[in-house]
């Protein structure tokens, strides 16, 4: 009762201002709400949207590089979009408008706002996982995704997907894409676009890496690997190989073009 009784005027203020605790503990009350709001998933997608937006405006493409549809690999089209994980950011912003692209995007939650930025250019949103280590392992929502995939494919749209596992090892494909490739009949385009001005976030899993204003930047299409309809495990091993190799030797020309000989 005497503690009650000596509580000072700085002591009660400090309570009225805070009646739910410190800002700390507010905040981790109103984080989830926030987190499950449509509204607000919307605007941060939003937002990124426009930053991607003005990555691609004011990075010049320079010479060297392929455009991402069209030109001369019109011949492999509709195709599959190979991309790295956390090396696939501007692709929607880079790809021509017009052109239809279906892309595949984990059906984790933090991917959500991902699937809600591709929205923004039109490109339409496939959640499911296909970079698995097995192709007869499959899970349900990564089949479900594989046979969308396909289907847009035989319309005549694009698809583009990650290769490499979530969480596996980075910059190494996985048997999912080969399984596309192999269901589809259509060829894997290993797809790599870079900035000169990027800030890579060294302890994410897969290095992420986020392109920034005011550079150059390049789009490095690699050799295409197409994979018969009859291929037995070995072949898909050698063409998960290629498809590394491939996607590889992409992502290091493009950094090439646009930091320069080293």
């Amino acid at each position: 009762m005497e503690h009650e009784a000596v509580k000072g005027p700085a002591t009660r203020s400090a309570v009225k201002r805070h009646p739910g605790g410190t800002p700390k503990t507010f905040w981790r009350k109103i984080r989830e709400p926030l987190a499950q709001s449509r509204f607000v998933k919307d605007v941060i997608a939003s937002l990124f949207a426009q930053f991607v937006r003005l990555v691609r405006l004011t990075n010049r493409v320079v010479d060297g590089s392929a455009p991402i549809s069209g030109g001369s690999y019109s011949e492999f089209e509709p195709g599959i979009i190979a991309l790295w994980h956390g090396q696939h950011l501007l692709t929607p912003a880079y790809y021509p408008k017009g052109r239809p692209l279906v892309a595949m995007v984990s059906r984790s939650a933090d991917a959500e706002l991902n699937a809600l930025m591709l929205e923004k250019f039109d490109v339409e949103a496939v959640r499911g996982s296909g970079g698995r280590e097995s192709s007869r392992h499959l899970d349900k929502g990564g089949a479900k995704a594989l046979i969308a995939l396909k289907k847009s494919l035989a319309a005549g749209k694009n698809v583009a997907m990650i290769a490499d596992i979530p969480h596996g090892t980075p910059r190494d494909s996985g048997l999912g894409i080969v399984l596309l490739a192999r269901l589809s009949g259509r060829p894997i385009l290993p797809t790599a676009i870079t900035t000169s001005r990027r800030k890579v976030l060294e302890r994410s899993w897969d290095k992420t890496t986020i392109n920034l204003p005011f550079g150059r930047s390049s789009i490095v299409i690699g050799a295409p690997v197409f994979v018969p309809a009859d291929a037995d495990e070995a072949e898909m091993e050698r063409k998960r190989q290629e498809v590394t190799a491939s996607l590889n030797a992409a992502t290091a020309k493009a950094y090439r073009l646009v930091d320069g000989p080293k």
